[in-house]
């Protein structure tokens, strides 16, 4: 299944709830930082190494799949509402992030590479 795929059917989900007018951005922003929360509520009082072992605790894992599965549907329909282009958008950060942070060796400016014919 595609990125575009699973937008679709997100969008085909809501649709048949007649959800989209409850779907603004401000709705969408609030339930994703919801989820995150949930999310990192799943890892607040564990040590380091508890957190690298999640899976090794079947009801954690079960919890921090279904959250980051949460995460990823609300932004999807974030980035939806907002007509945001999810993999461009992530490959001009990186593009970005390449220039701000080159890696050991590289000029400042030798980071960052087009990204356009990703998509």
């Amino acid at each position: 299944m595609t990125l575009d795929d699973l937008n679709q059917r997100l969008r085909d989900f809501a649709a048949a709830r007649a959800w989209e007018p409850f779907h603004t951005p401000k709705n969408l922003v609030m339930a994703l930082s919801g989820e995150v929360g949930e999310l990192t509520s799943l890892f607040q009082w564990l040590t380091p190494e508890e957190s690298a072992e999640w899976r090794a605790d079947p009801e954690l894992a079960h919890n921090v799949v279904d959250e980051i599965a949460d995460v990823t549907l609300y932004l999807l329909q974030l980035a939806n509402s907002l007509g945001v282009d999810l993999i461009e958008a992530a490959n001009a950060k990186i593009d970005r992030n390449e220039i701000r942070f080159p890696a050991p060796g590289q000029s400042a400016r030798s980071g960052g590479t087009s990204r356009s014919d990703d998509q």
